[in-house]
């Protein structure tokens, strides 16, 4: 049997340093989005500044990434088992990247990227919750 896979609640745009500040001012006094600075929640290692905005059904992170030289976008997947899932993908030639960025302590997930190289996290909807 096949694991199940479906789009998560976050999206991660990891933007340089350049680029943080005019990108969070976009969403913010353009479009008029309410926009919450993440600045003092624990933030990823490599994550020197984060804010968040309600995007629809999911939440739109903008993640600051000062060894970045352009803007990235980062998926959700979720998934009903995850040693399941990465098997299948394995399986069908997708190899986890947890190189990409350290997962919190605990975590049960792996990053994987898609065949154009979009990273997206696989992960249980209960193993963690941003």
């Amino acid at each position: 049997m096949s694991p199940t896979f479906r789009g998560g609640h976050n999206i991660a745009m990891k933007l340089p340093k350049a680029q943080f500040d005019r990108t969070v001012a976009f969403y913010r006094d353009v479009l008029g989005m309410e926009v919450t600075d993440a600045s003092d929640q624990a933030v990823t290692e490599g994550v020197a500044q984060s804010a968040s905005v309600p995007f629809g059904p999911v939440t739109l992170w903008f993640d600051r990434v000062d060894n970045y030289s352009h803007a990235e976008l980062w998926l959700e997947l979720f998934t009903d088992d995850v040693d399941q899932a990465t098997a299948h993908l394995a399986a069908h030639g997708v190899a986890t990247r947890d190189e990409l960025e350290p997962l919190p302590s605990g975590m049960n997930a792996h990053w994987i990227s898609d065949p154009v190289g979009i990273p997206h996290i696989v992960r249980s909807p209960e193993a963690f919750a941003w």
